[in-house]
């Protein structure tokens, strides 16, 4: 991922690459991939051999899924960050603690602390981690963002907003703002009565944003109030793409 731009994934049958975005391969010159193809599988066979093992010896029933989330973070004032942090069940399990360049336990169990040695036995775990990642991820972010990574960051694709209303009750309307089809993601939705905007409470009700099929975003926010009370209602819509301007969606 490049931040939330799908780049490839792997396949778990034959461990191959597949790259989504076509100006991956403008990276070719610059990016020896072959290489980082292999340091993954290596990396992967490790770090699954090291779950098995850590499994068996810790008695821990199967199933079970283990993930791990590796990379970096380029600041805009040039500095870098490397992570890596391991979950179990859907839970922080353990992380790398980069400047003290130590594993750190997420849990306060007996577990993490059994993974904990096991870890310390194999410092290539992290060493090839490191190599990929930490040595390298810098290098190749700043590849990604001259080849055509940046321009998909800096895209952007205007909202579009439309003003419903449902009835589950002869004494409650819900007015609903659908937002969609916007991108990048973070937006701005409120309901105005009477021209001020409305304040968060009970009778507000805001979906999380949730993803389209095309990398565009959208999301609902719903106001219950009662039929014929007088008021005048709006939605408005503020997003990066409109620059200094509203979307304003009246409803009725």
């Amino acid at each position: 991922l490049l931040e939330d731009i799908e780049l490839g994934s792997l396949d778990k049958h034959n461990l191959s690459v597949h790259f989504y975005q076509p100006w991956m391969h403008q990276t070719r010159p610059y990016i020896e991939w072959e290489t980082v193809d292999v340091l993954i599988k290596t990396y992967l066979k490790k770090y699954s051999n090291l779950i098995n093992e850590g499994a068996m010896q810790t008695n821990v029933p199967y199933p079970f899924v283990v993930q791990c989330m590796i990379g970096c973070e380029l600041y805009p004032n040039g500095t870098s960050q490397f992570f890596l942090n391991v979950g179990y069940n859907g839970q922080d399990f353990l992380r790398f603690d980069t400047p003290k360049d130590i594993w750190m336990p997420s849990q306060d169990t007996d577990l993490p602390l059994l993974v904990l040695d096991l870890l310390r036995n194999h410092s290539d775990f992290y060493e090839i981690g490191a190599i990929v990642f930490s040595n390298t991820c810098v290098d190749e972010l700043e590849m990604l963002l001259r080849s055509g990574g940046r321009a998909a960051l800096e895209r952007q694709e205007v909202p579009v907003a439309t003003v419903f209303a449902r009835t589950p009750s002869p004494h409650q309307l819900l007015l609903v703002c659908h937002v969609t089809a916007f991108y990048p993601r973070p937006i701005s939705v409120a309901w105005l009565r009477d021209g001020q905007e409305v304040p968060p409470g009970p009778a507000l009700n805001t979906s999380p944003i949730l993803p389209n099929a095309d990398l565009t975003y959208q999301l609902r926010s719903v106001l219950a109030v009662a039929p014929g009370d007088g008021h005048s209602y709006a939605c408005r819509v503020r997003h990066r793409s409109l620059g200094t301007r509203s979307l304003l969606i009246p409803w009725g």
